[in-house]
């Protein structure tokens, strides 16, 4: 008999499809429609609320196409609690205009195919890793604009029967099929749950993404990798849009869902008008993987900032004639740890980590930069996207002795200031950067300044600045000591510098 692989399982999955009735929601009188409403929205409101206490997860989408016109996505600890949310929809008496269209039960799982030290033996595996793969047992469902669900199972037919291969002929194609996968990294997310003895395929594949023909394309070039070709069997794919809970009002009167943030949630019912929400879905894509990038996340580490204050800046240094990096490219998604380990010794961790990140495209850079001014290095690692810097943090966090994240110092944050020299003006940079951290010790609002170096490259330098409020550093922006170092430093650059607003 062939060896199976381990697994180790998290939480469990519904997939649950209803189609609406929509004869007999026209026909209900007003009352009726708005109290049906109010229950529904407030039962998907308590699930997704959910997530903010780490005990699952949920979220409702539209479906396109004649199978289905919701889908309620769950996530739970336990299969009793999916029972339970079940029983409680259909005690709802928005429950009464729909009928149950289609479901699926799965658990979420990583295998040995994946991750074999892991399993073999999990105290050799690197903390960050180790982290990483039990986080994938109780996912978050991504806040991508798009899904798509479908079911699979491996053949078992005479000449392609995937249980009688070896494990390492098995493990080396599903190796190549999760390369193929990774160069999608940053543009699909995925969740794989195990329905072997539990639904009728054996395993549940939901894709996240903003553009939906990212998801076409991952899913018709896995079609030629041989773990789809010769041993893969597809159930019926469904294909629809995340909304917020307040729009489904918006969704049973045929508006758009989202609903656009200018519009509001009100629509109307007859005269009375019933208003549902307080305007805007809320839930617009940060790319998180969780709800909202500019929180701080479990995983130890802080995101990129709020993205409306970051382009708010970017336009008043843009009026300065500062540049400020591009408002939605590689600039804006940067984590950064601080550490105070010996900056040998955490290199080689970073290093080991930034061959697996150097296998994605949305990579751009992950480096370590040793501080002047202070005791601790700087861990920073930029990204194409916001997701793939949310994924590369989970990682990042277990490095030794971390001891603080960029966000954590001040009430503004911290900026981070990206600047290549010309070679041969690298120490005059270093003594106009000394200079002017004279200046910034005596102004008002200032905590610290740290000019930190690559290790790797002297040339290239990276400036943590901290400051009790985003007027006290615009005050330094707007200086005229600023804008003489910004005249000078266009001699002494290689590049324009990359202004990183990570808080």
């Amino acid at each position: 008999m062939a060896d199976a692989p381990p697994t180790d399982e998290g939480w469990f999955v519904l997939h649950d499809f209803y189609t609406v009735d929509w004869d007999a929601w026209r026909d209900a009188p007003e009352r009726d429609r708005d109290a049906a409403l109010d229950e529904a929205e407030s039962f998907l409101a308590h699930r997704e609320a959910l997530a903010d206490a780490d005990e699952g997860d949920s979220a409702v989408f539209s479906i396109t196409g004649q199978d289905a016109d919701l889908m309620f996505v769950h996530f739970r600890e336990s299969l009793d609690e999916l029972d339970r949310i079940q029983r409680s929809f259909e005690q709802t008496a928005f429950a009464a205009y729909t009928e149950r269209a289609h479901s699926y039960v799965s658990v979420v799982e990583i295998s040995g195919y994946t991750a074999p030290d892991y399993f073999e033996d999990p105290e050799s595996v690197d903390a960050g890793l180790r982290q990483y793969f039990e986080s994938k047992l109780t996912p978050e469902i991504p806040e991508d604009t798009y899904v798509s669900f479908y079911p699979m199972s491996k053949r078992r037919q005479p000449e392609q029967n995937w249980y009688d291969l070896p494990l390492e002929e098995r493990a080396e194609m599903m190796e190549v099929h999760g390369e193929l996968g990774k160069q999608y990294a940053g543009r699909v997310s995925q969740v794989i749950a195990s329905s072997v003895g539990l639904d009728d395929w054996e395993w549940g594949v939901t894709l996240f993404a903003d553009d939906l023909t990212d998801i076409k394309d991952i899913v018709y070039e896995m079609r030629f990798d041989e773990v789809s070709a010769k041993y893969g069997e597809f159930g019926e794919f469904f294909v629809g849009r995340r909304f917020p809970p307040s729009d489904l009002p918006a969704f049973m009167d045929g508006a758009e869902v989202p609903t656009p943030e200018d519009e509001g949630h009100a629509h109307g019912h007859g005269e009375s008008g019933h208003a549902h929400g307080e305007g805007g879905h809320g839930h617009e894509h940060g790319d998180s993987h969780g709800h909202d990038d500019g929180h701080e996340h479990g995983d130890g580490h802080h995101d990129h900032g709020d993205e409306e204050e970051s382009d708010g800046i970017r336009g008043e240094l843009e009026d300065l004639d500062i540049y400020a990096g591009q408002p939605h490219g590689e600039d804006v998604y940067a984590t950064v740890l601080y550490s105070e380990a010996d900056t040998d010794e955490l290199f080689e961790e970073v290093e080991g980590l930034r061959g697996n990140f150097d296998h994605y495209d949305t990579h751009v850079k992950t480096a370590v930069y040793d501080g002047r001014k202070t005791d601790r290095a700087a861990v920073v690692s930029i990204w194409d996207t916001a997701s793939a810097a949310d994924t590369a943090a989970g990682f990042l966090s277990e490095l030794p002795e971390v001891v603080s994240r960029a966000g954590e110092e001040s009430g503004f944050g911290t900026m981070g200031m990206f600047y290549e020299t010309k070679p041969e003006h690298t120490d005059d940079f270093v003594e106009k950067f000394d200079t002017v951290a004279d200046v910034l010790a005596e102004m008002d609002g200032h905590f610290e300044t740290d000019l930190m170096v690559n290790v790797e490259d002297e040339n290239d330098m990276f400036i943590a600045s901290q400051w009790a409020s985003k007027e006290d550093a615009m005050s330094f922006f707007r200086s005229d000591d600023f804008a003489d170092t910004v005249d000078w430093g266009r001699d002494v650059l290689a590049d324009r510098p990359r202004h990183v607003f990570l808080a």
